[in-house]
């Protein structure tokens, strides 16, 4: 538990600066070698891109243990922490949340999401409260201080006017990090104004969704974001690529698309390990 300790430490501290951590986030053990090889100090999975890559759409259709076992592939193959996408913990109680904490820690990762939605709808603010602490104490009973991500979809539901989520998202934010929560998650937002306002008055450190409409890096990170992530967008991505080779076979029975950007069968091998 010595070496998870450690890296959750490390993990820790990548959100205190100097730099904003940005994360291109893995789907699978090759994805995450890839992202660790190209200079990312840690990596984060994507619940999105773990659960297409299995077979299911996203929004906690994916079993638990089988969430759980992709994120033990990737953390065997890196070395730098790593932070589990478990969305909303597979569950809305307390004990829901402490078991997937206790899965996390046993896959090898340090650190975790946590969404505050369930079925399209937020949850009550002092469930989702409780379930922050009970994640918390589940790592650290386990030995391992996890780096809880608390995420709030108050951007990507219905239950409050447009007008009012800009605070409430604040309130749910400054409160799960009150509860034991590491970093704040507001997704959905691109709003350079907006951004400014959440980092302001967010009182702790604020991750952000990258889109191919965000605002870059360097000026999220004038703005005060401590974290930046692209969820499941690397693994579409990745998949659109795969379909315009398809589309290209299919309809030209060309394989031109293949040439492009395409990583040599020598250069996976020695990614993992061969």
């Amino acid at each position: 538990m010595t070496e998870l300790r450690d890296k959750a430490e490390a993990l820790r501290r990548l959100h205190a600066g100097p730099r904003v951590l940005v994360l291109a986030n893995a789907w699978d053990a090759a994805s995450a070698r890839l992202i660790e090889a190209a200079g990312a100090p840690a990596i984060a999975s994507s619940s999105a891109g773990v659960a297409f890559a299995l077979g299911y759409p996203d929004g906690q259709r994916i079993a638990r243990a089988e969430m759980l076992d992709m994120i033990r592939r990737i953390a065997r193959v890196v070395r730098v922490p790593v932070s589990a996408d478990v969305e909303a913990g597979y569950g809305t109680t307390a004990q829901a949340a402490a078991e997937t904490a206790r899965g996390v820690v046993a896959a090898g990762a340090v650190g975790m999401n946590l969404e505050d939605a369930d079925e399209g709808r937020l949850l009550p603010l002092e469930v989702q409260v409780e379930r922050v602490r009970a994640a918390r104490a589940a790592g650290e009973s386990a030995g391992v201080p996890l780096v809880i991500n608390a995420r709030t979809d108050v951007f990507g539901t219905d239950d409050f006017p447009s007008a009012q989520r800009p605070a409430e998202a604040v309130r749910r934010a400054n409160a799960y990090l009150a509860a034991g929560a590491d970093c704040a998650f507001v997704p959905f937002v691109t709003d350079r104004d907006l951004i400014g306002r959440l980092a302001r008055e967010i009182k702790g450190p604020l991750n952000v969704l990258a889109t191919p409409d965000s605002l870059p890096v360097a000026e999220l990170e004038r703005l005060g974001v401590r974290r930046v992530s692209v969820g499941g967008g690397l693994a579409r991505a990745a998949y659109g690529r795969a379909r315009r080779v398809a589309i290209e076979i299919q309809e030209k029975g060309t394989f031109e698309s293949l040439r492009e950007e395409t990583i040599s069968y020598a250069e996976m091998q020695r990614l993992l390990g061969s």
